[in-house]
């Protein structure tokens, strides 16, 4: 078993440097302070055509693997992007794989290629403030009309909706009591962001100023058909072959987070003298670091495993949702200890770990919970019965 990194990851890593340090902590530092979605740096990545790393080359993306966008995103976190750098691009690596499996081929040809040039930004609209993750219990509802749906409802926790101009929106179309299944009647729908019908209300948060999150409220918003993926009714099955992607993608980026903290708080302990003695000749100093190390790297090798199965066709459910538990926790740990190994001056912005901490908490909530991971293992994996 070969665990060298390929060719392909090396000249990932390589080119994400090269355009990550035009985009150092300082720039993080004061997008987490002010605010503002970083439109540059977005523009750096769809210039150097790493947004559609994972869609087909025929429609201008570079036809790799989920493998290959893991390593892309986890060098991005562990430039010192964090998540903010992150969630700038994250909605293209993944958003539209529903699109690349199910759409039309004139679907992908008028969707695809402006997404990977950076021409359009899309935001994701499933969540919905009564319904967490209940998503078969989704509220906001897509009536037809002829050749196009209206839709009314709501969704939180929508990022970038501040600067999308196309939304993929998971809607009702047949109300659940009339399902055979409650897995049936929600349809999905790529379509432009139109403003006059949707509301936008930024949510103040912890963490990640620089990526907006909000609440949308939905008002007679017009969908002409062509912009429905795939069978009506069908659409909480299409998102499904999302959801293992996402996993891997956010684990991989909570152990760039993980790493940008261990680097920082080790660089910290060799410099910083107390007691005529560098902090990181203390014990109480090293171990607590190495063990968040150890962590990260059995988190890497967790994540990979499960990217590797989902690339080559293999049931992959398991393994993303355990790399999302175990790496988000590794993560949120590595930031935790890299705050303490600074002392009272972790608490300090301008040492950026307790940025990396406040961004770990995005991570551990979402997209799905810990304990519903645990749930998932506990049910699909050692055949207890479900619990929710």
């Amino acid at each position: 078993m070969n665990f060298s990194p390929t060719d392909d990851h090396l000249q990932i890593r390589e080119a994400v440097a090269q355009i990550c340090v035009k985009f150092p902590a300082e720039y993080w530092l004061e997008k987490d302070k002010n605010g503002g979605f970083p439109h540059d740096f977005h523009k750096a990545f769809a210039d150097a055509g790493w947004l559609g790393i994972a869609m087909p080359a025929e429609y201008g993306g570079a036809g790799l693997g989920i493998s290959e966008a893991a390593v892309l995103m986890e060098a991005i976190v562990a430039s010192g992007a964090g998540l903010s750098g992150a969630s700038a691009v994250h909605f293209n690596i993944f958003g539209l794989h529903p699109v690349v499996v199910f759409g039309t081929p004139e679907q992908k040809a008028r969707w695809l290629p402006p997404l990977i040039a950076g021409e359009h930004k899309a935001c994701f609209a499933v969540t919905e403030p009564n319904t967490g993750l209940n998503t078969l219990k989704l509220k906001t509802f897509a009536r037809r009309e002829g050749d196009r749906y209206i839709v009314n409802g709501q969704k939180v926790w929508i990022s970038t909706a501040q600067v999308a101009n196309r939304i993929l929106l998971l809607a009702r179309t047949t109300a659940i009591e009339e399902c055979e299944k409650p897995s049936l009647g929600l349809s999905l729908f790529y379509t432009d962001f139109d403003r006059s019908k949707i509301e936008a209300r930024e949510i103040d948060k912890m963490g990640r100023k620089a990526v907006d999150s909000n609440q949308l409220f939905i008002d007679g918003l017009e969908i002409p058909i062509e912009d429905r993926i795939g069978e009506e009714g069908k659409g909480f099955q299409y998102i499904l072959h999302g959801m293992n992607p996402e996993r891997v993608l956010v684990s991989a980026e909570a152990i760039g987070l993980g790493r940008v903290a261990l680097d920082r708080a080790a660089n910290y302990a060799r410099e910083r003298i107390v007691f005529d003695r560098p902090i990181g000749k203390n014990q109480s100093i090293q171990h607590p670091l190495a063990e968040r190390w150890i962590d990260v790297e059995a988190g890497s090798l967790l994540y990979q495993k499960a990217d590797w199965l989902y690339d080559n066709d293999r049931p992959c459910g398991a393994e993303a949702n355990a790399a999302k538990f175990f790496c988000c926790e590794a993560g949120y740990r590595a930031c935790e200890t890299a705050i303490a190994t600074h002392g009272g001056m972790g608490y300090a912005k301008e040492y950026h770990v307790e940025r990396y901490f406040r961004e770990a908490m995005i991570s551990r909530l979402a997209p799905v919970s810990p304990q519903l991971v645990l749930s998932f293992i506990a049910e699909r994996v050692l055949g207890m019965p479900k619990s929710y």
